[in-house]
């Protein structure tokens, strides 16, 4: 398995793999909505405000962690929000899907990102370092559906800080209905 950073000439690849895999896993509006989202990540995200980590397996697109930037008003920390992720269905259960984030979460060290925060599932977040956070110490965007989902790290500091005012996320990512 190779782990590489960037999307140059993967685009497609990347929709289809999201729109694949969230329909397997929560069904055919799922997939359709994420896959919609992919492609306004990937088109519409300045490129200093997106980071695309992928694993591949002979050429072929088998997981991906798409980063972007969230800014806290009032709050000079550099942060990079983990949304969407996914592992292809048969390609799940082993150990993929870590060491994807295992791979991006350190090159985001290694550029300066200070916080790395997603909205998932605490329990397999948890593997690689994320830990609940509450929205006084991180305000999402947008109002949560599921607040035990937020979830952070600090990724130089000791601890994860408290982020100051409001945050604003990549326009991709402001829809109501991801949140």
């Amino acid at each position: 398995m190779l782990l590489t950073t960037g999307y140059s000439g993967h685009q497609q690849a990347l929709i289809e793999l999201f729109a694949k895999t969230f329909e397997a896993s929560e069904g055919q509006e799922e997939g359709a909505r994420i896959g919609d989202l992919v492609h306004n990540l990937l088109l519409e995200t300045p490129l200093e405000d997106i980071r695309v980590y992928c694993a591949e397996i002979e050429n072929c697109v088998i997981g991906a962690a798409i980063f972007t930037r969230l800014t806290y008003a009032f709050d000079p920390h550099i942060v990079f929000l983990l949304s969407p992720m996914a592992v292809s269905p048969e390609s799940q259960k082993i150990g993929i899907g870590q060491a994807l984030l295992t791979h991006a979460l350190r090159a985001l060290r290694a550029e300066g990102v200070q916080i790395a925060i997603t909205y998932g599932d605490p329990s397999y977040y948890k593997q690689v370092g994320f830990m609940p956070i509450t929205e006084d110490q991180a305000r999402a965007p947008l109002p949560l559906s599921m607040p035990h989902g937020w979830i952070g790290q600090a990724l130089i500091e000791n601890k994860m800080p408290q982020l100051q005012g409001p945050s604003s996320c990549v326009p991709a990512l402001n829809r109501t209905d991801i949140w």
